[in-house]
């Protein structure tokens, strides 16, 4: 049934959807939906009898995004999802929840039989994650023209496969990934709702927060070269082990985040030959650099350099780096920003305004049009992982103020 703002998002079927995604795709060890594999396009697969269930059919972009486009009174069109690829053993709700919000939506719309008076989009992101090749929000970013395709050519996963082999695999061309963009002209603005995947609202008592923008963040790769030797016959002392040059940075990278009150991860640390008996003489660190001010991050940045050369050269190895990924601290529309909140206020007297640890396709689309998002309580903060978990109540509120915030949106776009 239609209000003053719009028909009502049907926030039960919404959580039912998400947990017939997550029969299909997770379990009790997580997500599965790793972006590029057969888990993941059975989840698309499952998009598409949900899409068709309302007479829409998804088409892909030129990046392996998914799009569903449902006619309004008038466009360019009010765009809403998110991603559905996870991480490895990730968890239910993250990314999942912006695309079946977004479904929701849209379903509210043709259920009540009305045009909406903008155009409705809704979008899957590709590979937000980065999980298997490291470079996140890729198909975003090919859609808001950042990304570079000549920066990821090189890119290969654990098992040696390369980026542009997966793409091809998914009948995506790398080289063409930057046409995506041509949708950029039929896009009026962009919403997500998202998981905080943090404990801050969840410590505070609150159920839904808009969000002010998302952190800036550097990832980078240092590759540390010394010399591979017997465990056993080597003498501490002419030793050139990599790993363990590797390690002393890694350990004093966490004091360069603390000092500026940032967040810095080595989530990637692989050893070469990678055997008990053998001194390493290849080592692997990839350091996730975050910081919400720009000028912080980059100091972060230079100290970490300064650190991993340092460690390097006490242990006579060589140190090669190579940007594996980075994005500037991203405001989203204050209009936007403002209208969220106010959705947010008057459905669970929520004020809370949060800026975002963590990266979001909506950063990327900020760069090239109107972007906000709404959050959700994580509980226990947990997230890319299996015990990532938010409440039914909170999940409910914040998937009606994400209808609301759309259909306010939709008429102040319109009118």
């Amino acid at each position: 049934m239609s209000g003053a703002d719009g028909p009502a998002v049907d926030a039960a079927r919404v959580i039912a959807d998400l947990r017939e995604l997550d029969r299909r795709t997770g379990g009790a060890e997580g997500a599965r939906r790793v972006c590029w594999g057969q888990t993941w396009r059975e989840a698309r697969g499952f998009l598409g009898e949900l899409l068709a269930e309302i007479g829409l059919e998804p088409e892909r972009d030129e990046a392996g995004n998914e799009w569903a486009y449902l006619e309004g009174e008038t466009s360019p069109a009010l765009a809403l999802g998110s991603h559905l690829d996870s991480v490895p053993g990730g968890g239910w709700l993250d990314g999942a929840l912006g695309v079946m919000a977004g479904l929701g939506v849209l379903r509210a719309w043709a259920a009540a039989g009305e045009r909406p008076p903008l155009a409705l989009a809704l979008v899957d992101w590709a590979d937000e994650e980065g999980a298997r090749f490291g470079r996140s929000l890729f198909g975003s970013s090919a859609f808001s023209g950042s990304l570079d395709p000549s920066d990821v050519l090189g890119l290969r996963d654990g098992g040696g496969i390369s980026l542009p082999d997966a793409l091809a695999e998914n009948g995506i061309e790398l080289d063409r990934v930057l046409e995506a963009g041509s949708r950029r002209e039929s896009l009026a603005a962009y919403l997500e709702l998202h998981i905080e995947q943090g404990p801050v609202l969840e410590a505070e008592g609150v159920a839904t927060a808009a969000v002010s923008g998302c952190v800036g963040a550097e990832r980078h790769r240092f590759v540390i070269t010394g010399q591979a030797s017997h465990a056993g016959t080597t003498p501490m002392e002419m030793r050139r082990d990599a790993g363990l040059a590797a390690a002393d940075a890694a350990t004093r990278i966490e004091a360069v985040a603390r000092e500026h009150e940032g967040v810095a991860t080595t989530g990637v640390l692989r050893l070469e030959p990678g055997v008990p008996t053998a001194v390493a003489g290849r080592a692997e660190l990839v350091a996730d650099l975050r910081h919400p001010d720009a000028e912080e991050l980059a100091a972060m940045l230079g100290e970490v350099r300064e650190i991993a050369a340092d460690a390097t050269d006490a242990r006579g190895c060589r140190l090669d780096e190579e940007l594996v990924w980075k994005i500037a601290p991203t405001a989203f529309d204050a209009a936007l920003v403002a209208t969220a909140l106010e959705a947010s206020r008057e459905t669970t007297g929520s004020q809370r305004l949060i800026a975002s640890g963590a990266l979001h396709d909506a950063a990327e689309v900020a760069r090239v049009a109107p972007a906000a998002m709404l959050f959700v309580p994580s509980i226990g903060g947990h997230s890319h992982a299996a015990a990532e978990d938010t409440s039914e109540a909170d999940l409910t509120a914040g998937i009606e103020a994400f209808g609301l915030l759309a259909n306010r949106v939709l008429g102040a776009l319109a009118a």
